[in-house]
């Protein structure tokens, strides 16, 4: 009597699969549906999002630092240009963390604020869950003991989840695309703080969406620090020299206090999203 054959693996089960190329339009749309799914799950309607450089220290980090390089010159009869380079590098942390600090005040207001809107869930504080500005802007939303959200990318260099994360809402993304259009979907705001090309490219893909008209609904972009994003870009160039209309650069508002950018967001998502006034 011959031995029966045993079942075959069913393709959803085959993990050799699932991860070959063969498979990659799958794992494409789990990055859409997996979200999708908890986003409905826990009521996440709309979201601001704050973009803004993994490197941004908290002040007190930063201010630790400054001091422990000092500490180390002091004494030294004549320093090296690399110990030059370390100080000025730890100064300019220091500088930087105001953002770190910002960041917290604009998100904890947001969050405090959304919290008494009638509707719940509303303008959730949402980042790419990683360190710096993003930790930053999950730690205020957590101050205000509010709902966060973190689209965390696999990286070679490994980025963790910061640990203000709603547990519910910290996402792992392969593809940055994907990443880049639930930061996009679900968004109502964009707060650009300093950063370098992830944030570049974060804000381009955007202002190219809102351009073309390829983002059908009202979405306010603040470009937070006009002291560091005037030395970095200057759109009126664009402007003047006609490559854009003068009209695209009233897609971006340039603030530059915690307070500010609260009650101009504020304002923005009340009169835009029919918020009632509190």
């Amino acid at each position: 009597m011959s031995k029966a054959i045993p079942k075959a693996t069913k393709a959803y089960n085959d993990f050799e699969f699932l991860n070959s190329p063969d498979a990659r339009v799958i794992r494409m749309m789990a990055e859409f549906l997996g979200p999708q799914r908890r986003f409905r799950q826990e009521h996440v309607r709309d979201t601001i999002v704050f973009f803004g450089s993994a490197r941004i220290k908290p002040r007190s980090e930063a201010l630790a630092r400054v001091r422990e390089v000092r500490n180390l010159l002091r004494g030294v009869e004549r320093s090296t240009r690399g110990q030059l380079r370390l100080l000025r590098s730890a100064e300019i942390q220091l500088e930087l963390s105001r953002y770190y600090e910002d960041t917290v005040e604009i998100a904890r207001l947001l969050t405090a604020w959304s919290k008494k809107l009638p509707e719940s869930n509303r303008f959730v504080v949402c980042s790419g869950g990683g360190p710096g500005i993003m930790e930053a802007a999950n730690k205020g939303a957590c101050m205000a003991k509010g709902k966060s959200i973190g689209l965390n990318i696999s990286l070679p260099f490994e980025q963790n989840a910061n640990p203000y994360l709603t547990k519910r809402l910290n996402f792992e993304f392969h593809y940055f695309f994907m990443r880049k259009l639930w930061f996009v979907y679900l968004a109502k705001a964009l707060v650009i703080l300093p950063g370098g090309f992830g944030t570049l490219d974060e804000l381009m893909e955007v202002l190219t969406l809102l351009q073309t008209n390829k983002i059908k609904k009202k979405m306010a972009v603040v470009i937070y620090g006009s002291e560091y994003w005037n030395k970095v870009l200057d759109f009126r160039v664009m402007a003047d020299y006609g490559l854009v209309n003068p009209a695209d650069l009233n897609l971006l508002k340039y603030i530059d206090t915690p307070r500010d950018a609260f009650e101009y967001l504020r304002d923005f998502l009340m009169s835009t999203y029919s918020t009632p006034s509190l």
